[in-house]
């Protein structure tokens, strides 16, 4: 018989069951793609868990099993539900904490901690209500880390089975804000750790200290929260921690993301017809009301509106370039200021610039299968997928040194990087852009790299395996 490494992958959202960012296409393709890694030799078993949010969309669901977790003086009930999506089985947990909340995240950061709190130690405790037992517990940012520490705990208690710990860094900044009380009222006991006092009562932190390792979402990443401009405190911590910190860069989907097959698409191409592309750009200026002038160079942003992407820093930029020749397309939702930001730049320049305020997964194919160049100019970036598809589609990134960024785009090779998060270096960037895009042999050589270029989850999915291989060794 082969050998078995059963793997429970928690994650608050996974395509295509819910999505709201990043994490959702992670967690939707790793999954899948480390069962498809099984050999004769070796099976790998990974099962995804997921909140059974209102806005879920899950079909052929059955009822599993109904369990309590203690809270408080009373008992708070978890009902679970199993449907499968390419032979995975995937689980989908509810109770009170999770339909008082009407959305995946919310502004209010005592509904959320309550719901993921309440969801983690739920998890958690799945394995032996579905009589399987995991051999490794995978957890992705603070929704889920709690599942690492009830995890532990719950071996120094009952001298339970070990089972090794993973967690993913998506987002170190958000940890978990205000979690005390929902701690205190599911009973979770607070061990004497390592942590600095401030961190001791946070779910991400807690479940870094209880995890066997810390995967960050790219190298860069793992090497920059060591320091303290993105450590957010924790650098000291992660700096002891460091034999079990390594870097594992995300990936994209290939088979979705293809420009041949895309069906959001007006013309479909590939690098053998790259000259077809051309067309997609015309039908997204047609679309967007812009000058179809092959010509004018088209430049996009599909971004969560949020500081952290540098979007206020794309504006600016944009703002000081009044005398270049340039179309820009902006697509994205977040922040209410930014989005009004974005607005006012189409009322100042409604011939050159378009903003879309809103979620739209098949104009932002349209963007990167039509414009010239992605602008990512972030001030951190974990991994980014943008940029990837970005290159898969032809369309040529402008991004900032920092992350996955730096990871994934070579300058001058697949890409143009710049350094310091100012409107000028980014501007510097984006000129130098534009008059590569001049030459068209070297522009069409920018784009043949960045399309040849393999950014599928095969690659990662492995490097995982082999981190769950040396974990259950």
């Amino acid at each position: 018989m082969p050998k078995t490494i059963n793997v429970l992958f928690l994650a608050a959202e996974a395509d295509p069951f819910i999505k709201v960012g990043g994490l959702g296409d992670v967690a939707g393709t790793l999954p899948r793609e480390l069962r498809a890694l099984s050999t004769d030799e070796l099976k790998v078993d990974v099962r995804l868990v997921l909140p059974y949010h209102a806005a879920v969309k899950a079909e052929n669901l059955r009822p599993v099993e109904i369990f309590s977790l203690p809270r408080g003086d009373s008992e708070v009930g978890a009902e679970t539900f199993e449907t499968s999506i390419e032979g995975m089985p995937v689980y989908l947990i509810n109770g009170d904490p999770i339909r008082a909340s009407g959305s995946v995240y919310s502004f209010d950061a005592k509904l959320d901690t309550e719901k993921y709190a309440f969801f983690s130690l739920a998890a958690a405790e799945l394995p032996k209500h579905i009589h399987w037992q995991p051999d490794v517990i995978h957890a992705n940012d603070w929704h889920t880390a709690l599942s690492l520490y009830a995890n532990l705990t719950k071996r120094w208690e009952s001298g339970s089975k070990h089972v090794a710990g993973v967690i993913s860094l998506h987002n170190l900044p958000f940890m978990g804000a205000e979690a005390g009380a929902a701690l205190e009222s599911y009973g979770v006991k607070l061990a004497q750790t390592d942590l600095p006092d401030w961190a001791r009562v946070l779910p991400l932190p807690l479940g870094m200290w209880a995890s066997d390792a810390i995967v960050a979402v790219s190298p860069g990443y793992a090497n920059e929260i060591l320091a303290e401009e993105f450590g957010c405190g924790l650098q000291g911590f992660l700096s002891l921690r460091r034999d079990s910190l390594s870097g594992i860069l995300n990936g994209i989907d290939a088979v979705s993301f293809d420009p041949a097959t895309d069906k959001a698409l007006g013309v479909n191409y590939d690098l053998e017809r790259l000259k077809l592309r051309a067309e997609n750009k015309e039908l997204l200026q047609g679309k967007l009301g812009l000058a179809r002038n092959p010509h004018i160079p088209l430049l996009g942003i599909v971004s969560r509106m949020d500081v952290q992407k540098g979007v206020d820093l794309a504006f600016s930029a944009l703002k000081g370039m009044k005398r270049v020749n340039f179309q820009a397309v902006i697509l994205g939702t977040g922040d209410p200021k930014l989005e009004e930001s974005a607005r006012e730049l189409q009322n100042l320049f409604p011939e050159k610039i378009k903003a879309e305020t809103r979620f739209d997964a098949n104009l932002a194919r349209q963007i990167y299968a039509g414009a010239d160049i992605l602008l990512m100019p972030s001030r951190y970036e974990p991994c980014g997928l943008s940029q990837m598809i970005a290159m898969r589609y032809g369309c040529v990134p402008v991004v900032r040194a920092v992350g996955g960024l730096k990871d994934t785009v070579v300058p001058n090779e697949t890409g143009f990087v710049f350094e310091k998060a100012h409107r000028m270096s980014l501007m510097g960037a984006i000129k130098s852009a534009i008059k590569t895009l001049a030459d068209r042999e070297k522009w069409s050589a920018l784009q043949r790299n960045g399309m040849s270029r393999d950014f599928s989850w095969k690659a990662s999915a492995k490097k995982y395996l082999e981190l769950y291989e040396s974990l259950v060794k």
